[in-house]
């Protein structure tokens, strides 16, 4: 999520960052209305493009709502041109009881997006008729830097349209997909629609070397966005396979509660770990990073770790998805969980090394598929 995307702030509680392609975005409109020989103007088209990002923002929070009363909680959104791309916070959802209500479920969230554009689109075209009944807004560019209020309503239109397309993860596509998940599984049925979504996003592009620009950044838009879809699909069945046996670090070091913490700050300097297991003896009692020892140096002096560590701490076995370990980590804000057997510290997990496990997993099977295909 964070490879392509910007952090620009909290939304009722929820993170949103912000795609590269809408960075470009106001660059594009410079360019379109130089080639279509309207004078250009700076002030202007960023504020076309401020009018598009509302937009986008006015169609994810509809969704968000909608999903929030669907059991869905959103931690996180990615907004592009044409909408956004949201995770939900998996721990903390409610899963849907049957698949017809994962379909209906999917088709209203789906449906939410546009209609709220087509609302704003109306509420908007009827606040500037009513201000100026000569107002053309049927005319020709509908989206134009020149007539902001007229590219006010056309950018809600345009946005609710083309999110009806089924081109994943476009509403359209989201929807196309809960109809293939209605046979097949989950993943594949993500796969399916992202292949289509592909080739929607190729047509467009192509076709609009040969007619309107804005149509290439369309289908280059839904391309970027069907790319990040893939991979939370890869990455959420590598969660899904593994285990923590085949990521647990098993070489590591520990810390006892009787340390100081200039000792024990002295073996973290000598240790690539951000986050050590406190043992006394042959039993775990505590937890404490790299950040915590030198916090406590810095506001007390030198004390035992015992003082410092925390003593609530999740614990895992071998055979455990790195699914359910994940959960635990973002769910209850944790950074390390043990790994036991037996009630014996075989290895540990911390979110840092399970993140970049994740990575070079997803993109080993990525590899392997696309190597298959071919």
């Amino acid at each position: 999520m964070r490879s392509f995307s910007i952090h620009v702030g909290r939304l009722f509680g929820v993170e949103v960052r912000l795609h590269l392609t809408f960075l470009i975005l106001p660059l594009f409109v410079f360019w379109t209305e130089y080639n279509a020989q309207h004078p250009p103007n700076g002030p202007r088209d960023l504020a076309l493009a401020g009018i598009v990002l509302a937009c986008v923002a006015a169609h994810e929070i509809g969704h968000m709502l909608v999903a929030r009363r669907a059991g869905l909680i959103p931690k996180a959104v990615i907004l592009l041109p044409l909408g956004g791309v949201t995770v939900f916070d998996e721990s903390r959802a409610q899963p849907p009881q049957s698949t017809a209500e994962a379909w209906k479920r999917e088709v209203r969230i789906g449906l939410t997006g546009p209609l709220v554009n087509l609302a704003f689109a109306m509420l908007a075209a009827g606040v500037i008729l009513g201000a100026n009944p000569a107002a053309r807004l049927w005319e020709w560019p509908f989206l134009q830097s020149g007539n902001l209020p007229r590219s006010l309503v056309w950018a809600n239109l345009y946005i609710a349209g083309l999110n009806l397309l089924p081109a994943y993860p476009l509403d359209g596509g989201r929807i196309l997909r809960a109809f293939f998940a209605r046979s097949i599984d989950p993943s594949a049925a993500t796969r399916r629609a992202v292949s289509i979504s592909h080739a929607i996003a190729m047509i467009l592009m192509v076709a609009g070397l040969f007619s309107n620009t804005w149509l290439t950044m369309v289908g280059v838009i839904i391309f970027s966005a069907a790319q990040l879809e893939e991979r939370a699909v890869i990455f959420q069945s590598v969660l899904d396979d593994l285990r923590l046996e085949e990521v647990m670090l098993t070489d590591f070091a520990t810390l006892s509660p009787a340390d100081t913490l200039e000792d024990a700050l002295q073996k973290a300097v000598h240790s690539l770990q951000d986050d050590f297991p406190v043992v006394r003896g042959s039993d775990m009692v505590g937890v404490i990073s790299r950040q915590s020892i030198l916090e406590a140096l810095r506001a007390e002096g030198n004390g035992y770790v015992q003082a410092v560590m925390n003593k609530i701490f999740e614990v895992s076995v071998r055979q455990e998805s790195l699914s359910s370990a994940f959960r635990k980590l973002t769910s209850r804000n944790l950074s390390i969980i043990p790994v036991v057997e037996d009630q014996r510290l075989v290895g540990i997990v911390t979110l840092q090394n399970l993140m970049h496990s994740m990575a070079l997993l997803a993109e080993s099977r990525k590899l392997r598929r696309d190597n298959t295909e071919s």
